[in-house]
């Protein structure tokens, strides 16, 4: 589904070079609920964007689909996006002046869809996320958790392969956040490939996989500990 090897991203001034990435490694199967996690600064959301085609990397190889992204140019790389990727943002990223219904059709508008069509994903998808009720809502008359339920539902209905959310519950509490959780894995039991960058342990324990970065390195902590059995004993001592 989605793999890189040796991936760097430079961000060049005049006098610094600064490495956002550097020798990444990362290979998503499809279908998979991988979790993203590391400090502040380490890399992660530079990491996102580049597997959504949002940005370009400067070095190594990314495949999406067994396709190489280099290769791509900015129209091929608009088409995939719209097409095969579904994005979920922590700001949810919903357009204040159309309601809820419109907002989901938005992207949709793009593919050329007839406006039938349109609807009908749209509706559809707010009720998977359990929103019909709210389709002639505006955002500012929704609560947070129901903003980003909406962000989804968007997501959603452009049946996108790859699902890329960037702290989805950052701006939530903690019972929103958990229901939002439920929902991304009701839609990974249902097939879903989701890639998901948190800061926070709890949720990205329920991911199926926790991948760790630093300084722009990727850590795979649980085949380190499979290697290393005395970091078990280590945490055991912890704990």
């Amino acid at each position: 589904m989605l793999k890189m090897q040796g991936l760097s991203k430079v961000y060049r001034t005049e006098m610094v070079e600064t490495y956002a990435l550097r020798q990444f490694d990362l290979t998503v199967n499809e279908g998979e609920f991988v979790a993203v996690t590391g400090p502040s600064g380490s890399g992660k959301t530079t990491f996102l964007t580049i597997a959504g085609l949002l940005e370009a990397f400067t070095g190594g190889s990314y495949l999406l689909d067994g396709v190489d992204v280099s290769r791509m140019n900015d129209t091929q790389r608009s088409r995939i996006r719209n097409e095969k990727i579904g994005f979920i943002f922590q700001a949810f990223n919903l357009i204040p002046d159309l309601n809820v219904l419109d907002n989901i059709e938005v992207p949709l508008r793009y593919r050329g869809m007839s406006g039938a069509e349109r609807r009908k994903r749209a509706t559809d998808a707010l009720a998977r996320v359990g929103l019909s009720a709210r389709a002639k809502h505006y955002p500012a008359e929704l609560s947070g958790g129901q903003q980003q339920r909406v962000a989804i539902a968007r997501a959603l209905a452009g049946e996108p392969r790859l699902l890329l959310a960037d702290e989805p519950t950052g701006n939530l509490d903690s019972s929103m956040a958990r229901s939002v959780m439920d929902l991304l894995e009701e839609l990974h039991r249902d097939g879903a490939t989701i890639v998901m960058v948190t800061h926070d342990p709890q949720l990205a324990a329920r991911a199926q996989r926790n991948v760790h970065v630093i300084d722009g390195q990727v850590v795979d902590i649980a085949a380190e500990l499979r290697m290393d059995p005395a970091i078990l004993r280590g945490a055991a001592t912890q704990a």
